[in-house]
This record gives C-alpha cells, structure tokens and sequence, in this order.
C-alpha cells in the first residue's frame, strides 16, 4: 500500500525537487513492474485560500513534508507581512488537519534565521511553534542557504543570481566579508523524505519533536563566485571541471541547469585535413565512462532522467532527435543533431531525456558521463520525455 505525502510548497524550489525525488522513486518501482511506493499530492499556495481543496489533500496523509511559505524576497510585503505570512499559512495547514482528524508526521522547512529577531526569523520560528503544538509527529528541519536545479535569480539565492550574472557575461559585485552556509535542494529535500521513511520503519515512534539539519558547506561568497567563475570559465571552453566531490558535482550540476534550453547544442571545432576530421569530444571531469550505441532508425533511446549524474550525448553518424524536458512540467525542448556537423548536447539533472534516430540510416551516438555506472544505485528512473 502507498504512503500519502502531502507537499506544500510543491512548485518551490526545495519543494519541486522533494516531489521529483518521490516520483522518481514511483517511476522506478513502475520500471520493475511494482505498485508506487507514494501517493504524493502536490499543494501549490493556491490551496491554503480552499478549504475544499486542503481537507481532501490531508484527510489520510501520512505525512506532510511543509514547504510552503513566505520567504524574504516575497514581493512587495511589507515587514509587517512577511511576519504573520509564514504562521497564518500553519494555523491553515494545522486546522484543516483538525478539521479531517488527520496527524501526519509533519516535516517543517525551517531556517536558520529562525533564531534571529527579525520579522522573517519570528516569522518562521512562530510557525513552527504552531506545527510542533498541533503534531505529534514533528520535524523541524532547518536549512541554511539553499542552491540547486531550477532557483530563481534575484529572488533570495545568491547562487543562482551569481551563475545568471555569469551567463549574462557580467562581473558580480559581492560583499567581501559574506558567508554561506550551503546545502543542495536535493540534500534538503532527501533528508525530508529520509526523516518521514525512517520514522515510518520504526514502530515505536508514534510521539516525537525532534530536530534535524542537513549537511552543508560552509564559504565565503568570494569563494562561490570563483567556483562558480572557474565552472563557467572551463565549460564555455568545452572542459569540465573536476567532479571528484560530491558538493561540486551538486554546485556544477545547477550551473549548467541555468544554461538551458537556449545554450545547446554546443558547435565542436573541427580540424579537418586530407586525412579526415578530428575534434575532442571531452575534456576533463576527473574521470568517467564512455560508450558508444547504435541505434535504428525510427528508434528511441532514453526516456528517463538522472539526479546526479553529469552526461553528455555526442551525435558522430546520422541525424537525431533530443528531447528534454523537466521533470513534473509539460514543456519539451528539442535539439536536432547530426554527425556531419558533431554538437554535444549535455543532459541537465532533473531532466527527463531521450534521443531518436530520424536518419535514414544507423545512428551512432558517444555517451559520457562523470561517474561509472553502479548497478545498486543506478540514478536512472524511467520517465517518457513525450506524454
């Protein structure tokens, strides 16, 4: 039987990639012909001004992972707002749940700044007084400064707003003296899901308050954008940087989220002489896998998307179809290649992709990606690129 999870927030950006996280884990079980492990109802901020629409979302749920709310950068509120937004929009979720005798584990996106004495910090420390009070089931996670797939520049993420700078060709201005504390979406997310499955596994925990906080990176902000420079700097070159670590693998794999749809496919220089042509196909990332696949025409390859992994599809005989589109949204890019003319196209994390042969002939196709493939953990789910 599947486990009711409640998303507020859902088109967030922590939000989105929880929601990824759980239908990639239903597209998986689909794969291997199992019943889904979730039913995952999604709630955007519309549903908190429709009782209707709230009570059937949380009569049954198991568990709501909490990440609506109002953020520092919510417009034109005024302090005043942004103080009451963020408990207003708990006494909703707590009373609806009253209202259909449902106590789910409620899972909390907190912040750090909710120690502090500002409207925000009050803000986001009441409503969590508010959740804890009604819950008896109660996670407070609390995030630091949030990057990841699909942020919004100038709208409280430094991270994001530095790679739209760079990708605009712009030198960012930063505070010299500021500070980071920095934890991925996907790692935010996965510790909200993980603290609902662990609690579920454990029958004695019928009651509990606790606190949990993800593992992030502490920097400087000059630090960030001299990552975030060097990324940019190597990749418009045609090299990756290294992906040995975890954190940067996450960090570059948002950067090059940024780059899409208008910067693909990507032109290879070629050095052609009376012998042939040679161009480097790729360069850099510490490591990797290369393979090659043939692929008959009218046939398509793919049709899932990945978490992690940096992969790269180069197009070196015949002519064919790539099709992206992100995870849960219904927009389908389409990036027409062919070998005469070799143009890598990267696969983004959280994009579900495919490539068909519309030639006449064979198909032959270099793929590249950071990592060896692990069969225990082979961040691939299924998902069709066309509905």
């Amino acid at each position: 039987m599947s486990t009711k999870i409640v998303i507020t927030g859902a088109r967030g950006l922590v939000g989105w990639h929880a929601h990824a996280r759980l239908h990639g884990a239903n597209c998986a079980a689909g794969f291997h012909g199992k019943p889904a492990p979730y039913d995952i109802v999604a709630l955007g901020h519309a549903a908190f001004d429709d009782d209707a629409a709230l009570d059937a979302a949380l009569a049954g749920a198991e568990a709501v992972l909490h990440f609506a709310g109002v953020n520092r950068a919510s417009g034109d509120m005024t302090e005043a707002d942004i103080e009451a937004g963020n408990p207003a929009i708990a006494e909703r979720l707590v009373t609806a749940c009253a209202r259909v005798g449902a106590q789910p584990h409620i899972v909390y996106a907190n912040s750090t700044h909710a120690a502090s004495d500002t409207p925000y910090g009050r803000s986001k420390r009441i409503a969590g007084e508010i959740l804890g009070g009604y819950a008896t089931r109660y996670t407070d996670l609390v995030l630091p400064h949030i990057f990841g797939e699909g942020a919004r520049p100038y709208y409280n993420n430094v991270t994001a707003t530095l790679i739209d700078k760079l990708l605009a060709g712009e030198t960012p201005e930063v505070n010299p003296d500021g500070q980071v504390q920095l934890c991925h979406a996907g790692a935010a997310a996965q510790a909200a899901i993980d603290v609902v499955t662990t609690a579920a596994e454990d029958a004695t925990a019928t009651t509990f308050h606790n606190e949990h906080r993800p593992d992030h990176r502490p920097m400087s902000v000059p630090d960030l954008l001299a990552r975030l420079q060097g990324f940019h700097d190597s990749y418009q070159a045609n090299i990756y940087p290294d992906l040995t670590d975890p954190f940067d693998v996450a960090l570059f794999n948002s950067y090059r989220a940024a780059t899409y749809p208008g910067g693909w496919p990507r032109p290879l220089k070629l050095n052609t002489d009376p012998r042939g042509t040679l161009f480097e196909a790729v360069k850099g990332g510490g490591g990797g896998q290369t393979f090659l696949s043939t692929t008959e025409p009218g046939i398509t390859r793919g049709d899932h998307f990945h978490l992690n992994k940096v992969e790269r599809f180069l197009v070196v005989q015949g002519e064919a179809m790539i099709r992206i589109r992100k995870v849960l949204t219904d927009e389908v890019w389409e990036y027409r290649v062919t070998g005469t003319a070799p143009a890598p196209v990267d696969m983004p994390t959280l994009h579900t992709h495919s490539i068909e042969n519309i030639g006449e002939g064979p198909l032959l196709t270099l793929f590249w990606t950071h990592d060896l493939f692990d069969p225990a953990n082979p961040d691939t789910f299924a998902d069709k690129v066309l509905k």
